[in-house]
């Protein structure tokens, strides 16, 4: 069985070290009815270090980091997920605990044609993503949290940098794939109505290239994950020890 692992803020790290819990953190060590002594697993900053329950009481978690650990459970290149702003932004929630899951390394919220873009309404969303970011890192055992950028408007993706850059298309069935190389992904999909004719034209023109995902027309919650995990699939290994 896996320990329970959680992610800090990064700080000095050494091997005896006294290390305090957030809150949340020492909600979730009373509901596993853990005692002081349990074994867990903490991230500061990049490095993941197990650790034993120094202390749990009235909201108060207190851990003591016992060594370093050395584990390589990170994707071989980086992941970048260009994501449309949905109408319902319910539904980005829906997206990021499988992305995570599936090794995403950088979410990028983009404003499509078709997004219907509430600046204040996201602003007071992204505490919220972020929450959801950590707590499926936390579940999925990864040792770094993803970086969640703020929205961004259609106009700048075309340019994104990356060696690959695929766009999911309805229309692209029965064209052949991009081949797969092991270097940085962008991806990127359309939101609910789909990428107008005019927005594919521009990625197009800027290098991206056009990825079937089957021959069914997926939901725009869908395809996101049904992209990284083909692309899961391609990098191949199995689970780290």
């Amino acid at each position: 069985m896996s320990l329970p692992r959680f992610f800090l803020a990064p700080l000095p790290a050494a091997e005896n070290a006294l290390v305090p819990l957030d809150a949340e953190a020492a909600r979730h060590l009373k509901a596993l009815r853990l005692k002081p002594g349990a074994a867990l697993e903490l991230v500061l900053g990049a490095q993941a270090w197990t650790a034993d329950l120094a202390e749990l009481d009235r909201g108060r978690a207190v851990a003591r980091l016992v060594a370093p650990l050395q584990e390589d459970r990170e994707p071989p290149v980086a992941l970048q997920a260009c994501l449309p702003l949905p109408a319902q932004l319910s539904l980005f929630d829906e997206w990021l605990p499988p992305l995570v899951e599936l090794g995403v390394t950088l979410i990028q919220p983009v404003v499509y044609q078709r997004s219907e873009f509430d600046a204040t309404k996201t602003a007071a969303r992204m505490e919220r993503w972020a929450r959801l970011i950590q707590s499926a890192c936390e579940q999925s055992h990864r040792s770094r949290l993803p970086e969640l950028r703020p929205p961004m408007p259609f106009a700048a993706l075309p340019t994104w940098e990356a060696p690959q850059k695929w766009v999911a298309y309805e229309l692209a069935t029965g064209q052949a794939n991009p081949p797969w190389r092991s270097e940085p992904l962008a991806f990127t999909s359309g939101p609910e109505g789909g990428i107008t004719d005019g927005e594919f034209a521009a990625l197009r023109a800027a290098g991206w290239q056009p990825v079937s995902l089957g021959r069914s027309i997926l939901r725009a919650v869908t395809a996101p994950v049904a992209l990284l995990g083909a692309v899961q699939y391609q990098l191949g290994g199995g689970r780290p020890a």
